[in-house]
């Protein structure tokens, strides 16, 4: 089962042991999904956020 993250700079710290990321976009959210080898990452923010976010991560983000 995948867990949710809710803290933006937990999730950064997770996104050092990434292997793969994903994002996700709506109209209203984006869900930005953390691959490590044990376990699934969520994220769920607003597209500012996200955009923040997206510029810091180490591993480069694949959009679906």
């Amino acid at each position: 089962m995948p867990r949710q993250v809710t803290d933006a700079e937990k999730f950064l710290k997770l996104a050092e042991k990434a292997k793969d990321i994903r994002v996700k976009r709506s109209p209203k959210s984006v869900k930005l999904k953390l691959r490590t080898t044990k376990m699934l990452y969520t994220f769920i923010c607003e597209p500012e956020t996200a955009d923040a976010l997206i510029k810091k991560l180490p591993v480069q983000p694949v959009e679906l």
